[in-house]
């Protein structure tokens, strides 16, 4: 035996007696919440609606403000949690085999399936949600409504029925459009829920202003949103050769909007909203994602609740259910802020950080930090900092602390982490090409961080719990999966040494493609005699691939040789 199989037998053995503790029940993992059942709520009637008998039979609608939400998360909830002890917790929506059901958070989409290249790209868009500019006659695209609250400029627009929020790029030019699509892009292709965003070059005569309308920006009363406005907007548009303006477009979401999900604790007035939201894995794992894309404005403000009425074109009716939305992921790919050493620290520190400050204290601010040694690349200001060699996963720091991000594990995080394996170079070039950036080298720069990011990610978390997925039972009899850290190319193939046990016993190791692992698993009696067909005996397969330092252990029910081998649970021991 080599020195590397008589370790993974060494692991093997150290696990075993903490695997053998935990008994999943002989039934099917729970694969999608029950929180998309239709519920029906006590209607009430809205005193802001022109019509006093009309009701509304949904949750209320919930405010955030930018400037109480920042406070708390910067101050407030800081302060409170330093007076208070808080243990440790995994996430509460987790299945048997250790991942998250599909759910109004999450639906399972790259970590289960292979994504086609169209699909990929139209992200969240129905093909209906497509715009094309071109083929629309001027004047038919309404501005209606001007953009309240947020960084980007923008006016709402109605193109035949359909609502869009068009926004300019706010800092550099392309950055935060290209951001947007790119961002969301990713965000719907994991799982999560999303506006459609894309961009788009307008004549401006397309487009025909309504008279009368007002806006409300993040500070200050509400203001005109009149032809003055309106170019000036425009103006901050990045313009093609022939005169069109870049725009982006983000198609507004179905139902009734109830204004953010909040990171932590529940809607109250939502029975399906039963998990606290900091203890949701998405939200959790979300942070992995947010740090691969530099999404530092992952706030409760970049967020939708909308409700979903059963009954057909009657958004206030009940029953229905709770949709939750990211927004927003404009800030992703190297945002800038006005005050320059923030934005040096996007990403390694938060805006008013009193752990680094403390550390400064002490330190005299002597030793050099990340951000004192970020540097833009010359060519590329636009991605600002931006970049592959100054990323360290789980050091990354959103704007401000985020309950749900704070309480992230190392199994919520490795769950992310498995998801986001699933994306090949070749998806992150056709992800980068989405930012349509005029300039071609831009795409290739920002194609090569978001893999080499990527690759940092996959190598912090798929190499200590084990990296070992998509499990399936094959002939009755062979467990198969793969191991997401060789597929990926982690470690040189030689470096993969695979064991795999059941109780005392080894088991032989098939690898029947590369990262193909299959192991058979035999059927035995409880007295040594002939297997019996109709008995249901435990089983618990140990498997090591000589990378990790933790194994994944594969709970089965020996249901006989005719009926064979069904798997029930998985678990992924730390060590």
């Amino acid at each position: 035996m080599d020195q590397r199989n008589f370790a993974t037998v060494l692991l093997l053995t150290a696990t075993s007696c903490a695997a053998a503790d935990r008994r999943f029940a002989l039934r099917e993992p729970l694969t999608t919440d029950t929180d998309l059942r239709d519920v029906s709520l006590p209607c009430r009637a809205d005193p802001t609606d022109t019509d006093p008998r009309h009701v509304r039979c949904v949750p209320a609608e919930y405010v955030s403000p930018l400037m109480w939400d920042g406070t708390d998360n910067l101050l407030f909830r800081p302060l409170a949690e330093a007076w208070t002890f808080r243990p440790s917790s995994e996430a509460v929506d987790v299945n048997a085999f250790d991942e998250v059901p599909d759910s109004s958070w999450f639906t399972n989409r790259l970590g289960v399936r292979a994504i086609p290249t169209g699909e990929l790209l139209r992200g969240a868009c129905e093909p209906d949600q497509i715009l094309d500019p071109d083929r629309e006659p001027d004047g038919s695209w309404v501005i209606d409504h001007g953009k309240n609250n947020g960084s980007s400029p923008g006016f709402r627009v109605d193109v035949r029925g359909r609502k869009y929020m068009f926004k300019v790029d706010a800092d550099a030019p392309e950055r935060s459009s290209a951001a947007s699509v790119v961002g969301a892009t990713a965000y719907h292709a994991v799982g999560f829920n999303t506006s459609c965003e894309q961009i788009v070059y307008v004549r401006p005569s397309l487009l025909k202003l309504t008279p009368g309308l007002m806006v409300q920006a993040n500070f200050g009363e509400a203001r005109p949103f009149d032809q003055a406005a309106l170019d000036k907007t425009l103006a901050l548009a990045s313009k093609s050769r022939d005169g069109r303006l870049r725009l982006l477009a983000s198609a507004w979401l179905p139902g009734r909007l109830l204004g953010p999900f909040r990171y932590e604790g529940t809607r109250a007035d939502d029975p399906n909203d039963a998990i606290p939201h900091e203890n949701r894995r998405e939200l959790r794992g979300g942070r992995v994602l947010a740090a691969w894309l530099e999404h530092h404005d992952a706030r409760e403000q970049n967020s939708m609740d909308a409700w979903i009425a059963a009954p057909k074109g009657a958004p206030d009716a009940s029953p229905g259910h709770v949709v939750h939305y990211y927004l927003d992921t404009s800030d992703c790919l190297g945002s800038a802020w006005d005050w320059e050493p923030i934005t040096r620290r996007i990403g390694t520190s938060y805006i008013v950080d009193w752990g680094d400050m403390a550390r400064d204290f002490v330190t005299l601010g002597i030793p050099l930090r990340p951000w004192d040694r970020a540097k833009r690349v010359p060519g590329k200001e636009i991605f600002n900092f931006f970049d592959v060699q100054n990323f360290v996963p789980d050091a990354w720091k959103n704007e401000y602390a985020n309950p749900a991000f704070d309480r992230t594990t190392e199994r919520d995080a490795a769950w992310m982490a498995r998801v986001l394996a699933h994306w090949t170079p070749e998806m992150v070039r056709d992800l980068a090409s989405l930012a349509r950036f005029t300039d071609p080298s831009n795409t290739e720069y920002l194609a090569n961080v978001l893999e080499g990011r990527l690759e940092k990610i996959l190598e912090r978390y798929l190499t200590v719990l084990s990296p070992i997925a998509d499990l399936r039972v094959t002939a009755g009899d062979t467990l198969c999966a793969t191991d997401l850290a060789e597929l990926r190319r982690l470690r040189e193939p030689s470096r993969f040494a695979y064991a795999a046990r059941v109780g005392g016993r080894a088991l032989r190791v098939d690898r029947p493609a590369p990262a193909a692992v299959c192991i058979r698993i035999p059927h035995v009696a409880p007295d040594g005699g002939a297997p019996d067909d109709a008995s249901e005996r435990y089983v618990r397969v140990e498997v090591a691939d000589g990378v990790a330092r933790g194994v994944l252990v594969a709970h089965l029910y020996d249901l006989g040789p005719t009926r064979g081998f069904r798997l029930v649970g998985l678990e992924r021991p730390e060590h």
